[in-house]
């Protein structure tokens, strides 16, 4: 199995965990877990792989990837009333799947051998358009546009990151990890020490 299709994987399973837990948070049946897990595990993705016109869509081509996003809402379905704090577990959950997604989305636009921007782009996409859908479907403010949280910016770094890394000549493991790892750092540092950019504020027109 190739460093990418793990990616893909190891997101597809985090992200469904996080959409079963916003499902969880909005009451839904199981049928609304397993929709919400699987659209938010595979969103980004098949954004990216329609952008790159990449044939078959990565969850098309292998069946068990939905099988592996429906697994994972039956999961927490059946277990999300044992967990204290959802929300803390979402959070925390989805940091470590953006990580991931990004590095997955870097990856294949680079196997495609994508200009430096379109990588970059397509990481950003792979990362956080799951979650944007899973929350807007739901009615939540969106993690990614949550104002005084470092999101997307986050997705940036690491997808940039990913790209001097290439140019540079790194091998595609240490390429990727360090992709990954650039992005978490950051979305933690957010969360634990309220790293942020500074938001735009209006100010009165001059008389």
């Amino acid at each position: 199995m190739t460093i990418l299709a793990l990616l893909d994987y190891g997101s597809v399973l985090v992200f469904a965990l996080t959409g079963a837990l916003v499902a969880s948070r909005a009451q839904l049946d199981l049928v609304g877990f397993a929709f919400i897990a699987c659209l938010t595990a595979v969103g980004g993705g098949t954004l990216r792989d329609l952008l790159l016109d990449r044939n078959p869509v990565f969850w098309m081509g292998d069946s068990r990837y939905i099988l592996i996003a429906t697994g994972a809402a039956v999961l927490v379905f059946f277990t999300a009333h044992l967990v204290e704090s959802r929300y803390r577990w979402l959070i925390w959950l989805d940091s470590f799947a953006l990580s991931i997604a990004v590095a997955a989305g870097t990856g294949v636009a680079l196997s495609f051998y994508q200009s430096p921007v379109t990588v970059v782009l397509m990481g950003m996409t792979t990362g956080c358009m799951g979650g944007l859908m899973r929350d807007v479907v739901v009615g939540e403010v969106p993690l990614v546009l949550k104002q005084g949280e470092l999101y997307v910016t986050c997705a940036f770094a690491g997808a940039t990151a990913a790209v001097l890394a290439d140019r540079a000549g790194l091998d595609q493991l240490p390429t990727l990890a360090l992709c990954a790892g650039i992005c978490w750092a950051l979305r933690a540092g957010s969360l634990l020490f309220g790293w942020r950019l500074p938001a735009y504020k209006s100010r009165p027109p001059r008389v």
